[in-house]
């Protein structure tokens, strides 16, 4: 059965897998069009090519109602800017680019998608996560964010995000403890 939580790879690297409603083309919306991405994730727009140029605008008023902590309320309510360039683009199966922004160094983002039957398969991997501290906060952050897309693409409700946060944040740093990083 596969498990919600994200697994440690290698030194910094985690990896998720969900297995979410298809077709693939509309996970793959989801992925790389700003108006669907932003509704799970954050919003901005991606150059569909290799080389291109990903905008990740976080503003997570736009995909939660609940209020933020207090050192997450400018992000939540202005939003913050952050990017990086595609390094993989093979629709609809792969995106891959470098994450900007986030802490030094920049870190690598990868989803692969796979079709199985009526589903899809997404598998997330996030690599270069330098400290404990930035492992586990990424960790929490992708746990939440992908529940979110499970929702989208379910028409559920969205759950809870600032709501489960830190609690999440904490059991990550908890299961990830004595990890290399």
């Amino acid at each position: 059965m596969m498990s919600e939580y994200g697994v440690v790879l290698e030194s910094g690297a985690v990896r998720f897998e969900r297995l979410l409603p298809g077709p693939i083309e509309r996970v793959w919306a989801y992925l790389t069009e700003a108006d669907k991405r932003a509704t799970w994730f954050c919003g901005g727009e991606t150059q569909g090519r290799e080389g291109g140029h990903i905008a990740l605008f976080f503003k997570h008023s736009l995909i939660t109602a609940e209020a933020p902590p207090e050192s997450h309320r400018k992000m939540n309510e202005e939003g913050a800017m952050m990017g990086g360039t595609i390094t993989a683009y093979d629709p609809p199966r792969r995106l891959a680019f470098t994450w900007a922004g986030m802490g030094d160094p920049d870190s690598d983002v990868e989803f692969q998608l796979a079709e199985e039957g009526e589903k899809v398969r997404l598998v997330l991997t996030h690599r270069r996560l330098a400290t404990a501290e930035r492992m586990a906060n990424v960790s929490s952050g992708w746990h939440l964010h992908l529940g979110l897309l499970e929702d989208q693409l379910s028409g559920a409700a969205p759950r809870g995000f600032w709501s489960r946060h830190e609690s999440l944040k904490a059991e990550y740093a908890a299961r990830q403890a004595g990890t290399a990083v």
